[in-house]
């Protein structure tokens, strides 16, 4: 490749100049060979010098903006903000403009007893979300929950603790319920914009530099427009209450599972994008309601409708969200009224200690039950309390010009497809509790066996999901079948078409441990016994193991030899627990069998080791 040319009199230009010094040299030499009668005065003062200095100043102008312009295209060199956020947008990714701080308040209320003694579960409240409590240091900040607290309701991941809060003699006269929820600092903002006729992507702005997300859109006739991470997507999860008129068979499962996943298209919708300046813009689509794309079925007389030249490819891309080419992308509001309601906070001064935040903002309070007395459900709305036993943190300016870079390259690798085995692990588990906890995942490829050689040969179109989640008392347990149903409904929209999903079960296998342990002299025997006993119960807690996780018994004994004062450990014993009627899991396992040079392996179709009652379930002796 060459970097220089010739005039048509021979005289050669060089394209590698970039400053202004190289421009300045490159002219004074040129001067020099082919005007040296002309020009032969190059001092400072000189009025050729003037000329030469002057286009050299041009040159460097021209060559930094279009060395900045290059730069800006690329999202690891670009420096302005607003370039910053149209390259994450296309990524993508959504800038942040201010951080809300997170923390997790417990939430008490007050509840009378019943004349045998027992709570009065009928005036057990109902906090809707978008509920806020304060910290008592009037700093201004409110705390807002984003899901409703069901004190009548109770299960694994959503716990009802009850305890004695007076007495009557020796008769309970109120309990005190205590439920715990995560609330984010922000506040609840609403703006109204007037909407005369139809126009093809309008746009509205939100004159707020705090924005951290729209909480509903709806207009003046209450149609409720919904936000989507792109105006070509039409359809959503929507979760709905598990109810017999919902779906009768599933009802049956809502004291577990209270809420279904559906999908549900969605004509009314919008998007949202930050500027540079931090505020807030709305889109909307294009089209109208009367020819909405969503209401149209592809067929082969309307696929390609309106193809810019008219002609139909084989080889041309089609959208399935927009195979009409009819740039419609929602229904647009038109001749109405507009109501957004959004919430703003964050920033450092969200941040609060632990223990401050106990002061009751503005509450949404339902009674769970009707016909009640008046005097006592006021009671016990008035009772309503609250604390941060843990610091709110997280609070922040936003993402900076380096987040933004990382978060959105790490955006676009980070895709919603569902290609590796880890992919359907973290989708699994990200699934919301009240759809059905799903506690533990593991993926595998399918199995069956030949009948040629009655072995287990792989079944390459077929991937078994191996689930588990949490019963009352966070014990594992098989999932009950709604949520199987959720986890199906929520996977089928981002899965493989060719990948084929079998969710099922995994075994639990419990067990107990006895070891045997001696203590140096001048310790305490019970204190160095006690520690063992918490180190193990620690290390078996069933959040720390996965399925088809081995046990490695040297990691027992490294991990006893860490406690201070153990001299020796003398024995670590295994035993497999089982019998529902004893409290266990069914299944009955070999640990002698199972254990291969000093580790004990899960069985062949995917299981998980669970300590399940450590208090009991660890014996510990000292020997001499």
């Amino acid at each position: 490749m060459s970097y220089s040319s010739a005039t048509s009199d021979n005289k050669p230009i060089n394209y590698l100049n970039k400053d202004f010094s190289d421009f300045k040299d490159a002219l004074i030499n040129m001067a020099q060979i082919y005007y040296p009668d002309t020009v032969n005065d190059f001092s400072e003062g000189s009025p050729g010098t003037m000329f030469i200095e002057m286009a050299s100043y041009i040159g460097d102008v021209l060559s930094f903006y279009t060395d900045a312009q290059v730069q800006e295209t690329f999202l690891q060199y670009a420096q302005e903000r607003e370039n910053l956020y149209s390259l994450a947008y296309t990524l993508g990714y959504i800038p942040a403009v201010t951080n809300p701080s997170a923390v997790e308040l417990e939430i008490f209320q007050q509840i009378p007893a019943k004349n045998d003694g027992s709570p009065d579960y009928d005036y057990a409240l109902r906090l809707r979300r978008n509920s806020t409590f304060k910290p008592n240091n009037n700093s201004g900040t409110e705390f807002l929950i984003q899901n409703d607290v069901n004190f009548a309701f109770s299960s694994s991941f959503d716990t009802t603790e009850e305890t004695i809060y007076s007495t009557v003699g020796t008769q309970p006269d109120y309990f005190l319920l205590k439920k715990k929820v995560k609330a984010i600092s922000a506040e609840l903002k609403t703006e109204t914009f007037s909407i005369q006729g139809a126009e093809r992507f309008k746009t509205l702005s939100l004159d707020d530099t705090k924005i951290i997300g729209i909480q509903s859109i709806i207009d003046s006739e209450g149609n409720e427009y919904t936000e989507v991470p792109y105006l070509a997507q039409e359809t959503i999860f929507e979760e709905v209450p598990n109810t017999e008129v919902n779906d009768p068979e599933l009802k049956q499962y809502n004291n577990q599972v209270p809420y279904l996943l559906r999908t549900k298209k969605v004509a009314k919708r919008f998007v949202t994008r930050f500027r540079s300046d931090k505020k807030m813009e709305i889109h909307f689509g294009a089209g109208a309601t009367s020819g909405d794309d969503t209401t149209i079925i592809p067929n082969p007389d309307n696929i390609g409708l309106g193809i810019k030249d008219g002609r139909s490819l084989l080889d041309k891309a089609y959208d399935p969200s927009n195979f009409l080419f009819t740039k419609a992308y929602g229904d647009v509001p038109s001749n109405t009224t507009l109501t957004v309601t959004y919430l703003r906070g964050g920033g450092i001064a969200a941040n609060a200690n632990a223990n401050v935040i106990n002061r009751v903002g503005t509450v949404i309070v339902v009674p769970t039950k009707g016909n009640l007395n008046n005097t006592v459900l006021n009671a016990a709305i008035d009772s309503i309390a609250c604390n941060n036993p843990s610091p709110a943190i997280g609070g922040g300016q936003g993402d900076s010009a380096q987040d933004i870079k990382l978060n959105a390259i790490a955006n676009f690798s980070a895709q919603k497809r569902t290609v590796t085995k880890e992919d359907y692990i973290f989708r699994a588990l990200s699934i919301p509790p009240q759809l059905g906890a799903i506690a533990k995942a593991y993926i595998a490829q399918d199995t069956q066996i030949s009948l040629d050689t009655n072995k287990r040969i792989s079944n390459p179109n077929a991937l078994n999901l191996y689930t588990l989640g949490y019963d009352y008392n966070s014990k594992l347990t098989t999932l009950p079948y709604a949520a199987k149903v959720n986890l199906a409904t929520y996977l089928e929209q981002y899965r493989m078409l060719t990948d084929s999903i079998n969710i099922k079960e995994a075994s639990i296998i419990n067990f107990k441990i006895e070891f045997d342990i001696s203590v140096k002299t001048g310790f305490s025997n019970d204190q160095v016994l006690l520690n063992s006993i918490s180190s193990l119960q620690n290390f078996f807690n069933t959040n720390n193991w996965q399925i088809n996780e081995p046990i490695n018994i040297g990691d027992v004994n490294s991990l006893l030899y860490t406690i201070n004062g153990l001299k020796t450990v003398n024995n670590v014993i295994f035993t497999n627990l089982f019998g529902e009627n004893s409290g266990y899991s069914k299944f009955k396992y070999n640990f002698d069998a199972a254990t291969r040079n000093g580790t004990i392996y899960p069985s062949l179709d995917p299981s998980i080791f669970e300590l399940k009652y450590p208090n009991t379930d660890i014996i510990g002796r000292i020997t001499n």
